[in-house]
């Protein structure tokens, strides 16, 4: 009985989710957070809605995980003191499976004029803040009204100007983002993951169809600053090119290529700005970890440790990245890649520049009508040299994948994650560590 109702609570889901999709609003230039948007990086040039006045569109994002996995480590005992007493600072969460703290996104999209919308991305709850707070916002503008509308720049120019992700990388346009999971069609994002909000600028040229180029500047911090005992504080300036050409109506071929460089930040956060937080809640996470801002040991939260299963090299002062990402499809395969590697330092006073980087692959078989099922398998490997090591280390992710759209606002898709560290030194409590299990996640995405 208890199944039966679940059953017909989904279906009246879906079908109220269905009519409310069915009466949204439709913005110009823009990337939607449905299946519709799969496989669409940045928003076409290609004008496809008429502008009939000032329209705001309210949507949103849900996403709720199952978890079941376990993990291990060989590392030495280490002592240290927490409320007075001596313990294993290298013992290892107790972890079980359960419910995650479901995540969810509230976007608002404003067409104010022909070719100019403005984005305001809301966190309404996620791993690293429970609360609502605010993500960021832009302007977008892909027409000039105000000057009669010139050819030459609604054709082949676009500005966006505000607080945003800025555009390095393809990877970044198809990783899980709070509670908008609906375009990654794996549960975990990359265990190097170039993700960060700034506030700056972004030009884009689209010579032809097939080519975009774009250039960007940023202040560098995943927040405004006015501190003037930082005066040495850069901006940030990237460029990204892409190649994207349906050669046939089965076949598809996209290349990208991105840089991003810091040339001393005050705190850059390319590789730790997602303050939202992971999938895999406390894997490979011990059981205690120091406050910084207290210099004690305190019990471990889904908060204070908000980013398991991923690495930062710490290149908080200096940064320099370089992103490759081919994207092929055929007919119901895909296969989409990424190659990074990046150097950087910790601190103005950090000569030496340490590297780390990471390669990827992972293919996709979508089937059914509308392509609504899909099975996939992704290979993550990271490896680099982190900030006090003397070493390289590694770390190395299988994702098997399986998923399901009910209508093209809802995914239910089911993973299994193998992941592995490799050459960190005993003492540290990630040595020879592994997790690995099942995930179960649901999706909504408005």
């Amino acid at each position: 009985m208890k199944r039966v109702k679940l059953i017909a609570s989904l279906i009246l889901v879906a079908g109220a989710i269905s009519m409310i999709s069915a009466q949204q609003t439709e913005i110009q230039y823009y990337r939607s957070n449905n299946k519709d948007g799969l496989n669409v990086f940045e928003p076409s040039k290609t004008e496809t809605t008429t502008f009939e006045g000032m329209k705001v569109r309210v949507g949103g994002s849900f996403t709720q995980q199952f978890q079941g996995l376990k993990h291990g480590n060989t590392a030495d005992p280490m002592d240290i003191t927490y409320n007075g007493k001596t313990v294993n600072g290298n013992e290892l969460y107790n972890l079980g499976s359960g419910f995650n703290l479901a995540t969810a996104n509230l976007n608002l999209d404003f067409q104010l004029d022909d070719g100019i919308r403005v984005a305001l991305e809301n966190y309404m709850s996620s791993r690293h803040h429970s609360e609502f707070w605010v993500k960021g916002g832009y302007i977008q503008i892909d027409k000039l009204p105000m000057f009669n509308n010139p050819e030459w720049f609604t054709k082949y120019v676009r500005v966006k100007i505000g607080h945003f992700q800025p555009n390095y990388g393809d990877q970044g346009l198809r990783r899980s983002d709070n509670g908008n999971a609906i375009l990654n069609p794996f549960v975990g994002n990359y265990i190097l993951d170039a993700f960060t909000t700034e506030i700056g600028g972004e030009v884009y040229l689209f010579p032809t169809n097939d080519l975009m180029l774009m250039v960007g500047a940023s202040n560098g911090l995943i927040g405004g600053s006015v501190d003037a005992s930082t005066p040495s504080r850069k901006p940030s300036i990237y460029f990204k090119a892409a190649y994207d050409k349906q050669i046939s109506e089965d076949f598809r071929f996209r290349l990208s290529g991105s840089v991003y460089t810091n040339g001393g930040a005050g705190r850059n956060t390319l590789y730790a700005g997602d303050r939202t937080g992971s999938r895999f809640y406390f894997a490979m996470e011990p059981v205690y970890t120091l406050d910084r801002a207290t210099g004690v040991y305190v019990k471990t939260t889904a908060d204070n440790r908000a980013t398991s299963g991923r690495i930062s090299p710490d290149f908080t002062y200096e940064v320099m990245a370089v992103q490759v990402s081919p994207f092929v499809k055929y007919k119901g395969l895909e296969v989409f890649a990424t190659y990074e590697t990046a150097k950087g330092t910790r601190a103005a006073s950090e000569t030496d520049k340490r590297k780390f980087g990471q390669w990827a692959v992972e293919g996709v078989y979508r089937f059914f009508p509308n392509e609504q099922a899909f099975i996939g398998a992704r290979y993550n490997d990271a490896s680099g040299r982190l900030a006090g090591f003397s070493e390289d280390v590694s770390i190395n992710r299988m994702e098997v994948s399986a998923g399901w759209f009910p209508t093209r606002n809802l995914l239910l898709k089911a993973a299994y994650v193998n992941q592995n560290y490799v050459d960190f030194p005993s003492s540290d409590y990630r040595a020879e560590g592994y997790f690995k299990g099942v995930m179960i996640e649901a999706v909504v995405g408005l």
